[in-house]
């Protein structure tokens, strides 16, 4: 292999991978290996990545698309390459930046795994072995230089025994387009690097500074814009951290191309809330909506959403019926039948929704907040759209009474298609100082809302499996192993159960 790269930008296997082109089994990446062999469960959840010749990945994270791009640029050799080919390129490049959005499983989904089950994580093993390739340790002793970014680069300042031994030259804490060329300059020319880089809101790039990617992203994947409006205290996309910024449809559409080109035939459209898209301040606008959607849908067989607000949801349809109208734009043929999308619950308690997130239930009011999520999700039943609900435990202002809250919300979206993603408070955005919630805070109240959102989602995921999510002959494995996974969970927790139940005898 004589092809050489100055910068390498790489990550482990469960980063490097299009978790067979359905975006929510990369979950799985965020525990440890339940009811099946850990090697089951990482082809279910991250199967390697299609490479050509020199390693450079078939589809990759588009964070670091962004990245590699944004060097490419500015007129560096720069690429992505898969982590098995890691180690034919580490004793040659002069840098190599790494990227994760969950470097030591501190994330929401991963934690809370964690704590819970006293067992690492598979994307927290699967970094680990990434860093502590020989290669990469002996590319360090020869000077190579090494930085990390990514959505998860705050947790380099919780592990400083990993900084120190892998040498880490650089943090970048924030949108890196700007500082990324500084940097990489500064590694060509031989100069000091700064230990850490944090891009504040005033540092962030405009959309004119943001390159468009060159390869294929994962899963087709598209940004629409940055920045989100909602301020939520514990969570760092706001406006205080990031502006927001729109993307033009002349640039989305060049970035479609970009994937469809490379083979990619779906793709998920990005926002941190898409219906936010084009909106004036937090009210969804539908003329932007319906063009974004007839433009994606032109080239992209299926679509998914990355995330979208619940008060966006019940507004977009009460004011302009524009759920449904966009419906009718995504189910335009045959192969699309429902649209995926993750939403942030986070609580069913109005004081906590007041405390936490004032904004969340925005243009009504946060008293309103389990009404106005009952509502949303009945809008996205009747559209055939399946939602990943997350939800936070453990907020630093939560009460018994919120917790029996979020239980009672949990009953009343039993006929409603889908999924209910309980995690540990992680401290992130305004509430990075406080505390994290671990399993020796559960309380009773805890367990019994695990075990409702268990029930739901089992309920539900057996019909989103069969009737939607991994239909056809193609998926005909996956589908059986997911189905065992199920079957062996529902005997876990009825013996869990029984227990519990024993116990109080």
């Amino acid at each position: 292999m004589d092809n050489k790269f100055d910068i390498v930008i790489t990550t482990d296997r469960c980063m490097m991978t299009n978790h067979h082109g359905k975006e929510f089994l990369g979950f799985m990446a965020t525990g440890p290996a339940i009811g099946i062999p850990e090697t089951v469960w990482k082809w279910l959840s991250c199967p390697k990545m299609k490479t050509d010749e020199l390693g450079r990945p078939w589809q990759a994270p588009y964070g670091m698309r962004k990245i590699e791009a944004k060097l490419i640029d500015a007129g560096f050799n720069a690429a992505i390459i898969d982590p098995d080919y890691i180690d034919k390129y580490a004793p040659k490049a002069k840098a190599i930046f790494f990227s994760h959005h969950d470097y030591f499983a501190f994330g929401p989904p991963s934690s809370t795994w964690w704590s819970i089950t006293k067992k690492e994580p598979i994307n927290y093993k699967s970094f680990m072995e990434l860093i502590n390739r020989s290669s990469i340790l002996e590319a360090k002793k020869k000077g190579v230089k090494m930085l990390a970014g990514g959505p998860s680069a705050w947790q380099w300042l919780w592990r400083e025994d990993m900084v120190e031994k892998l040498g880490l030259d650089t943090i970048v804490d924030g949108e890196g387009e700007r500082v990324v060329v500084r940097l990489a300059q500064a590694i060509i020319e031989g100069e000091p690097l700064p230990k850490y880089v944090y891009v504040s809101g005033s540092d962030t790039p405009s959309v004119d500074e943001i390159s468009e990617i060159k390869g294929a992203s994962v899963n087709g994947l598209v940004e629409i814009m940055r920045g989100c409006a909602r301020t939520c205290r514990f969570c760092s996309v706001s406006e205080l951290f990031r502006p927001t910024r729109y993307y033009p449809l002349e640039k989305i559409e060049k970035e479609i191309l970009v994937n469809v080109r490379a083979g990619v035939k779906h793709g998920v459209i990005h926002s941190d809330d898409v219906l936010f898209y084009g909106a004036k301040g937090i009210f969804p606008q539908p003329e932007p909506l319906i063009k974004l959607h007839k433009l994606v849908k032109s080239y992209y067989k299926t679509i998914a959403w990355s995330h979208a607000s619940l008060a966006a949801i019940k507004y977009a349809e009460e004011k302009y019926n524009l759920i449904t109208k966009l419906g009718e734009i995504i189910y335009n043929n045959e192969e699309q039948r429902y649209l995926g999308v993750e939403v942030g619950v986070e609580t069913g308690s109005p004081r906590l929704a007041k405390e936490i997130m004032p904004a969340k239930s925005a243009p009504y009011k946060p008293e309103e907040y389990p009404e106005i999520v009952e509502e949303a999700f009945k809008i996205m039943h009747e559209n055939r759209i399946i939602p990943a609900g997350t939800m936070i435990i453990g907020l630093p202002e939560e009460k018994e009474e919120d917790v029996q809250k979020t239980i009672e919300l949990v009953d009343r979206l039993k006929d409603y298609r889908s999924i209910l993603v309980p995690m540990f408070f992680v401290p992130m955005g305004m509430l990075k100082y406080k505390d994290w919630f671990t399993r020796i805070k559960l309380k009773d109240v805890h367990i019994e809302l695990y075990k409702k959102v268990f029930w739901h989602d089992v309920r539900w995921g057996e019909e989103v499996l069969n009737k939607f999510y991994t239909k056809g002959i193609i998926y005909a494995p996956l589908r059986a192993t997911i189905k065992l996974f199920l079957w062996a969970s529902k005997r876990k927790m009825k013996s869990i159960e029984k227990m519990l139940e024993n116990a109080k005898r």
